[in-house]
């Protein structure tokens, strides 16, 4: 019988814990301040920084959102980075990706303060990520992390597939779950005999960013699947990466999509926003 790990009971439950944080901070005249930078109009990065939004809302976290046009050059996003670097009132800077094809992601974001980096995606904490000395992390590996914990999903010598090899999530899912004594494989569309490696999976976390790829083929009965995808189909319904429901009922753990990785995504960056304003305010 297949367990439903439910990203968004988890997340509401932390949140609350944050919550209690934030409240304990205001005590001392302290509040977490976060400020996103948009560029553009992506429908989709809309919808993800409105959740932003209300999560910061009901945690007491002090939430901006920063628009600019399409058009904006890339130097002038540096600039306005080194503005809120040196604002004392945030303390994690947000840029939402995708960026327009003309500003260079990587140059910008090596922009931001790492100590405000509560994304996780500036080089200087990947590095330590990589050390095994972590400061900040990817917010959606990290949230996938806490969904072991919390559902007692040991990884410890468990074979575990990686379908997808981006610095946001792939790669630094790897690198956790490699802490944590699992074998890993990164798999991903130059991989041959992909529907094998996957099918080898203890645990297979897919972030391949296409709505239902992972079918049953791909399952090994009792895997934990882990489903990061968030796609739309013909009829605009949001669908995962993984075929739900011809894949579950082989596996032991399954996330759904929505109400799965995706609020605990958004819980860690609270959590990290949190986190980042008690190392700059007390050092820790």
């Amino acid at each position: 019988m297949s367990v439903l790990i439910n990203g968004k009971e988890l997340a509401d439950n932390l949140q609350e814990q944050t919550k209690r944080e934030v409240r304990e901070l205001e005590k001392q005249k302290i509040r977490p301040g976060l400020v996103v930078l948009i560029v553009g109009d992506n429908p989709a990065s809309q919808i993800y920084v409105k959740n932003k939004s209300l999560a910061a809302e009901r945690i007491g976290i002090y939430s901006k959102e920063q628009h600019y046009s399409a058009d904006i050059t890339e130097d002038e996003l540096i600039k306005e980075i080194q503005i809120f670097n040196q604002n004392d009132d945030f303390h994690g800077i947000l840029v939402q990706l995708p960026l327009p094809e003309h500003i260079n992601a990587d140059r910008v974001l090596l922009e931001i303060n790492p100590i405000k980096d509560v994304d996780g995606f500036h080089p200087m904490n990947l590095g330590r990520l990589l050390a095994g000395v972590p400061h900040t992390i990817p917010c959606t590996p990290y949230g996938i992390m806490k969904m072991f914990e919390a559902y007692n999903i040991d990884l410890t010598g468990k074979r575990a597939v990686i379908l997808g090899r981006s610095n946001i999530v792939g790669k630094p899912m790897g690198i956790l779950m490699l802490e944590k004594d699992a074998t890993v494989t990164y798999a991903h569309s130059k991989t041959k005999n992909l529907i094998e490696v996957c099918r080898e999976a203890d645990i297979l976390v897919v972030a391949i960013g296409q709505g239902h790829f992972v079918t049953k083929e791909f399952i090994k009965p009792g895997a934990v699947v882990i489903d990061v995808g968030m796609n739309r189909n013909e009829s605009g319904k949001l669908i995962g990466d993984v075929k739900f429901d011809e894949v579950e009922p082989l596996t032991s753990y399954i996330t759904p999509v929505p109400r799965g990785v995706g609020p605990m995504t958004i819980t860690m960056l609270m959590q990290q926003t949190v986190e980042a304003c008690r190392r700059q305010k007390f050092g820790e």
